[in-house]
């Protein structure tokens, strides 16, 4: 009987850091969301301009940057919000874009519904069958330099289709991305909330934006 509840201790603890994971990943990606979703409609509000692409990238990357090196600390969770605050400031300038089309706030609302609808479907899906999704990691990491290089082109060349092509391969890099994570978190392959937050956090993000961008180009040509 000892050396039973001796082999079962590793999976009772194993389970409880599972546990404690995903209520911890899923608690701060919830307060992220919200705060982005606040500054966001500040930001609508008071009709800011959006940042230059320069000004992006700087904040973007050196908030992330500095947050995976505070990811330890307390300190991270400050990092963490300043960096969804931050996206959450470019959200606005984009969201003002949309709203001012004819059927704006259709549109919004559509991208909104169908991005949760499909965050809460996928990590649905991975939480249910408990399946090992680490098979995607070639197919993100080779979207990722795909997709990059394709916008790179997109700022130096009017390719006619080509936006639209980046935002369905963004929706599925994202979707990819979600698999990913979660299921990382249930197999030990992510075990530090923060990191793990700020991954679903930016595919939620890109996921939005990208569905945003599609169904506005559908609309303009309705």
């Amino acid at each position: 009987m000892h050396d039973q509840n001796y082999a079962l201790n590793p999976a009772k603890t194993q389970s409880r850091e599972v546990t404690s994971m995903l209520r911890n990943t899923y608690g701060l990606l919830a307060v992220t969301l919200a705060f982005s979703g606040l500054v966001a409609f500040l930001a609508q509000r008071a009709n800011v301009a959006y940042p230059s692409i320069f000004v992006v990238l700087i904040g973007f990357y050196g908030l992330f940057f500095l947050t995976a090196k505070l990811r330890n600390s307390p300190w991270g969770l400050v990092s963490t919000l300043a960096l969804t605050g931050f996206m959450g400031y470019t959200l606005g300038p984009i969201l003002n874009r949309y709203l001012g089309m004819a059927n704006g706030a259709e549109v919004v609302s559509a991208a909104f519904a169908m991005t949760a609808l499909v965050f809460c479907g996928l990590s649905a899906y991975v939480l249910t069958t408990r399946k090992d999704m680490s098979f995607l990691s070639g197919f993100i990491t080779a979207g990722f330099f795909v997709l990059l290089g394709c916008v790179l082109v997109s700022l130096f060349f009017n390719i006619s289709g080509l936006q639209l092509a980046i935002s369905a391969g963004f929706v599925l890099f994202s979707s990819a991305v979600i698999l990913y994570q979660t299921s990382a978190i249930i197999h030990g392959g992510e075990r530090n909330y923060i990191m793990a937050t700020i991954s679903l956090y930016v595919s939620i993000y890109n996921l939005f934006v990208s569905l945003l961008q599609i169904m506005g180009i559908m609309g303009s040509n309705d």
